[in-house]
This record gives C-alpha cells, structure tokens and sequence, in this order.
C-alpha cells in the first residue's frame, strides 16, 4: 500500500493529534497549520472537488492533467473542497473507498503534497467521522481533513470552512439520505460556534491576501445556485474583513464570478469528476468565466500579486485571471 513521501507524522502526534480534535473545535480559535511558501516567496497551490469516484467520470484524467499542471508549477499543496467520496462518503476508516479513490488515483509525485481538504454534503451522508479521523494518515500521509481549521502560509492565511451544517434542507428534508451530525448537533449552536471561530480568525489576520475554502456555492449559475444560508451568515463577514477568494465545489463545473459590491471573487472548482451539461441560470454578480465540465483550478501567490487559472479535463488553459494589490487591478 503507498503512502507519500510527505514530511513522516510520528505515531505520537498522530495520537495526540487525534485526541485533541474535540477540544480544538470547541475552542474559540481554529486550529492553525503552518505551511511556509517558498524560498522565492511565491506559493502554488490546486484546488479540486467532487472527485472520490474511484476513477471513473474522467477523475482519472483529471488527475493525470492535476499531476502535469503541479509539476509545472511545482505546487506546494493541494486544496480538496469537498465531496471527496461518493456517493455516501466513507463507511469508516477501513473503507478500501479512501484507497482505490484517493491514494490509487492521485499519484503522480507533483501530487505528493499536503492535501488539505473539507467535508461535502456527501461526505456527510457516510462516517463524516471517519474522514477526520488521524489513522487515514497513517494509511496515507498527505491525507488531513478537518471540519473548520487555518492553513498559515505567511503572506496568505486559508480559512476552511465547514459548510454543509449550514445548509437547513439536509436537516429537515433529508429525503432518503442519512447524514452523521455527531459532533455537530444541534445546528443553531454549532453555526454560531463555526462563526465566531472565523470572525476571530479573520479579525486577527494580518496576511495579504485571504482565502475562503467551503464545499458549498456563496455564488454560483449552475445547478445548485447560491447556497441562501451562506448568503445570509457567512458573505457579510467575508466582505467585512476584506476577504479576496471564496473556493467551492459543490456544483460540477468551473465558475468565476465577481461580487459587484466587495473585492470578493467567487471560484468554482468542483469538476473533479462527474460534471453536468446544460445546466445555466444567470446571476446578478458579474459572470467572468463558466465552463460547463470537468476540470480544476491553479492558484499562484506572490506578496502582491495572484494568478488563478482554470484547466479543463484536458489540461487545456480556460481562463487566466490575475489581481495585483499594490495597483488594485484585475486583468
């Protein structure tokens, strides 16, 4: 069985690691993990969702084209925003799933970063549990998954952010599907307590440029549209604190939208695999790109400047999007 050769993760800290989870997500601060840029002072970074199909829909191609693209841009780690298996999640941590979707599919060695990665409403209707639990590092070290938590990397802080609690359908109408709320229930208190943890977070955040990871759309003209509970809870707070970049998934396309009243850019990268056709409903943000398919997105950082790209199935270059903050510009 492979494992990657990320930086080892002693059976100590795993342990210990595992047995502060509940802790941490209680306290009034969001766990932080450290992840320096390069001696350059640039970070790369690939972001992708809704992938865990054990290869099929093309998620194997995808990764094929991830591995190219990351070498390349020799990418420091890899963002998953959620849905990473369906189409019930995991069944607990012995779930061969976690292989034959993950480990078996991402192996190309630019993809043998960090990957840090949410939960999706799927994700949730398996052992949501199971996907937090520390023994999948043993099983594959690039693995670390949590329900809300920081990722420093010094000039630029990334802030996931559990999502799917938030969304009130898969509480009262949860049609046939089961969803493992342990740990989160009752709603009200645990939204109030994932909010507070990132109105502090981004409140003391001195970086450059801020980053928003959640499983589900703030924005978004594909089949989901806007998710109306992170319009009401969580957008304002984005644009309170000068948040740059919300990324998604949820819905199987790739999006890049502009707020038309905050500097916020809404990305869509939740082509991983299993992608919709025809699906279209026009937004009163401003649309800058919207490809229909599979696909992912490239993200690279200076102190000043941000370049996101989108690739299609075939490693095909969609759109190049670039912001600079010394001169305010998008182009």
């Amino acid at each position: 069985m492979a494992t990657s050769p990320c930086r080892p993760i002693s059976l100590f800290l795993i342990l210990f690691w595992g047995s502060t989870i509940l802790f941490l997500s209680s306290s009034a601060e969001l766990q932080r993990f450290p992840h320096p840029a390069k001696s350059d002072g640039s970070l790369s970074i690939l972001a992708v969702g809704d992938w865990g199909r054990r290869g099929t829909y093309n998620q194997t191609q995808v990764a094929y084209q991830m591995g190219r693209i990351g070498e390349e841009l020799d990418i420091d780690f890899v963002i998953s925003v959620g849905d990473n298996f369906y189409e019930s999640g995991l069944t607990g941590v012995n779930d061969i799933a976690f292989i034959e979707s993950f480990t078996n599919i991402y192996t190309a060695k630019s993809l043998q970063k960090q990957w840090y990665s949410v939960l999706g409403n799927h994700d949730y209707r398996g052992n949501a549990v199971a996907q937090l639990d520390p023994v999948l590092q043993i099983l594959d070290s690039r693995w670390l998954c949590m329900r809300s938590f920081m990722v420093d990397a010094e000039f630029a802080q990334f802030f996931f952010v559990d999502t799917t609690p938030f969304v009130e359908k898969y509480w009262t109408h949860p049609k046939d599907n089961h969803y493992d709320w342990r740990e989160v229930a009752p709603r009200e208190e645990y939204i109030k307590g994932v909010l507070k943890d990132l109105n502090s977070a981004l409140r003391e955040s001195l970086a450059t440029w801020k980053i928003v990871i959640g499983h589900h759309t703030i924005r978004s003209v594909s089949e989901h549209g806007d998710t109306i509970e992170l319009v009401k809870l969580l957008l304002p707070m984005l644009k309170a604190y000068g948040v740059d970049l919300y990324i998604n998934g949820h819905d199987h396309c790739l999006e890049h939208i502009s707020s038309t009243d905050s500097p916020i850019q809404f990305l869509t990268s939740g082509g991983g695999s299993k992608a919709w056709r025809g699906i279209f409903t026009p937004t009163t943000e401003k649309l800058q790109f919207f490809h229909d398919g599979q696909g992912f997105i490239s993200l690279r950082l200076t102190k000043t400047d941000a370049e996101i790209v989108f690739y299609d199935v075939f490693g095909r270059l969609l759109q190049r999007w670039n912001m600079n903050k010394l001169l305010h510009t998008f182009m």
